[in-house]
């Protein structure tokens, strides 16, 4: 959601975006965490070891398309497969098949890593994802569904970067109360 929300406002205003790799295997892999919340790091794990290998072959333009077609197959498309999943969003993306493979190699696990890392080191350890930056600030969140479009994307972008301007400004939290929204 919250990359779908920074897409809404860089279509309306002159942003800058880079997209980087954060893995939340890697956040939590020395976390005792539940056996179903171990098996979806599984997952997760084969879909950055994706996107960090097309980074590392194909450029790095290619994350947010790769991801939107991660997310789309995952999220939209309700498919925890990633032998479905995978071969789908290669295809959406325009990159080749046999980068499927990739999902299950470690190669280019030390680019994922420095990537996760340099994300990390911005914010602390005890964080989730989305992380963004904004004016050399980085922080988690905002975690927000359904993202929000037009005027609204405006409104929330610039509370963010309101907040961001103040250097004692850590954290705003509060409960879910929804599944994510995905229109």
């Amino acid at each position: 959601m919250t990359s779908r929300w920074v897409d809404e406002v860089a279509r309306q205003r002159p942003l800058d975006v880079t997209w980087h790799i954060m893995s939340l295997a890697v956040l939590n892999e020395d976390n005792e965490v539940s056996d179903d919340y171990r098996a979806a790091l599984s997952r997760a794990l084969k879909y950055t070891r994706l996107v960090t290998a097309a980074v590392q072959l194909h450029g790095a333009d290619i994350i947010k398309p790769l991801y939107d077609a991660l997310g789309a197959q995952i999220h939209l498309g309700g498919s925890k497969d990633p032998d479905a999943v995978i071969p789908a969003a290669l295809a959406a993306a325009g990159l080749p098949a046999e980068l499927a493979s990739r999902a299950d190699s470690d190669d280019y696990d030390a680019q994922m890593r420095e990537s996760h890392f340099d994300g990390i080191s911005r914010v602390g350890q005890d964080v989730g994802t989305p992380v963004i930056a904004v004016n050399g600030v980085a922080f988690f969140g905002p975690v927000i569904s359904p993202a929000p479009r037009g005027q609204e994307a405006l409104n929330l972008w610039d509370g963010v970067v309101a907040v961001a301007s103040y250097d004692g400004f850590f954290e705003i939290k509060r409960s879910r109360t929804r599944e994510p929204i995905f229109d």
